[in-house]
């Protein structure tokens, strides 16, 4: 069955196969949506006349017991039906008979993709916010947890300060909140309903597509017929950028977490259930999950690009072009989401080792320390920073750790880990539906 199609329409099979390609497969994530949003249209017909109440009334009872059998796993697109959309309607009219045949009125399936894409990313932007508040209320607890274990800070890679798994942990706590602030952004974007512009240029009939936004919950509307259809794959776009953004501070994570665990280093440890081991060297505890944490979202960052390259020379309307943004974002959704899961999982698990600066390896972390306590002493910071210098070159400089004394905001001493949570608080509030 095809929406669109004549009774002398025949479609070669070639043609059929290369322009539906794999949408079938993602149409199954938007099932619950499309209904939705056929409940949300008939409803508004019904009251628009373009179908009497008890027609409406009938076809929204039918579409609930549809939107009933997707949520149990009960529903499949059939052989021979091109798309979601196609497979609701034919299901509804093999039910109700004529009266499904009514519910197309005012609508075209591009109107009907676009607020199913954007019901589906509003859905999913929320998913992605709260693993990813759940990933940060553990930062947040190990920060404090693990307050007062010191490790080494790094610059270039070389030794360079005194740092602390408090702040280690609470420094990627903060990253996502910012994150956040563009999921947040990409959140108002979906939640803006574009049923009702047709094929992009709106409709003779008297629609009232405030009442299709009522219903479905969005916000507001895209008002603009015309860019309601623009708003497809821009939407996509907007949403890969905050998905990218949350990615980019998991795998900076991920490679710390790699890094720390290297022997060189040891500073963390895992247990050997969530490890995973060698063919040839038994010793080995290889952080796979961390490599493949950083490689996926690494992966995830180059959703803009490619969506960007998709869609950036198409002029206003539609194109069948927006049909490939599913498949490069849907995926990508749930990578991320794995990645998230998967990261919390190992931070639950995460050993942190006692006294990694008593190894005199990292002696000269105190060098700055030194410099201050001779400024707070009355020497110019320039001739402090000398005679440490010149210590550290002599080979006699020494400095007690316990001297450490850091009381500033976002300090070792001063986390402000409540500060970051008030943050997060307030950016959390902007996903209200």
């Amino acid at each position: 069955m095809k929406l669109w199609q004549k009774d002398r329409t025949a479609v070669s099979e070639l043609i059929e196969t290369f322009t539906v390609g794999r949408d079938k497969e993602f149409d199954i994530l938007l099932a619950k949506h499309d209904v939705l949003g056929s409940i949300a249209h008939v409803t508004m017909l019904g009251e628009t006349g373009l179908m009497t109440k008890e027609e409406a009334t009938t076809a929204v009872k039918e579409l609930k017991k549809i939107l009933s059998e997707i949520e149990n796993a009960n529903f499949s697109i059939q052989n021979g039906v091109e798309d979601i959309h196609s497979q609701v309607e034919l299901l509804l009219t093999e039910r109700i008979g004529e009266i499904g045949k009514k519910i197309h009125s005012g609508r075209s399936r591009n109107d009907q993709v676009a607020v199913d894409i954007k019901l589906y990313l509003r859905e999913e932007i929320l998913n992605v916010k709260k693993s990813v508040k759940d990933l940060f209320d553990l930062l947040i607890s190990n920060s404090e947890k693990f307050k007062d274990k010191l490790l080494p800070g790094y610059t270039h890679l070389q030794i360079a300060m005194p740092s602390s798994f408090g702040l280690w942990f609470g420094a990627y706590a903060e990253s996502f909140v910012d994150d956040l602030e563009l999921l947040a952004a990409a959140f108002a974007v979906t939640n803006k309903n574009p049923l009702g512009s047709g094929a992009g240029y709106g409709s003779s009939f008297p629609l009232k597509r405030k009442k299709t936004t009522e219903v479905l919950g969005f916000a507001t509307l895209n008002w603009n017929s015309v860019y309601a259809q623009m708003s497809r794959g821009k939407t996509e776009k907007i949403m890969s950028m905050g998905l990218s953004c949350v990615a980019a501070t998991l795998s900076k994570l991920a490679m710390d977490a790699a890094l720390f665990m290297n022997q060189n280093f040891g500073f963390i440890s895992f247990p050997d259930e969530l490890t995973t081991g060698s063919s040839i060297m038994p010793h080995k505890k290889n952080p796979d999950v961390f490599e493949l944490i950083r490689a996926k979202c690494n992966r995830i960052q180059s959703i803009p690009n490619e969506l960007t390259l998709l869609i950036n020379n198409l002029p206003s309307g539609y194109h069948r072009d927006l049909q490939l943004t599913k498949e490069i974002l849907f995926p990508a959704i749930e990578e991320l989401k794995a990645c998230i899961q998967l990261m919390h999982l190992m931070l639950s698990n995460i050993a942190v080792k006692d006294n990694i600066l008593d190894d005199t390896k990292y002696k000269y972390l105190f060098s700055v320390e030194a410099v201050n306590e001779l400024v707070n002493k009355g020497v110019p910071f320039r001739d402090a920073y000398k005679q440490v210098g010149n210590q550290i070159e002599k080979g006699d400089f020494s400095f007690d750790a316990k001297k450490i004394h850091h009381t500033h905001e976002g300090s070792i001493g001063n986390l402000s880990n409540d500060k970051i949570t008030q943050e997060m608080e307030k950016v959390l509030s902007k996903f209200r539906v």
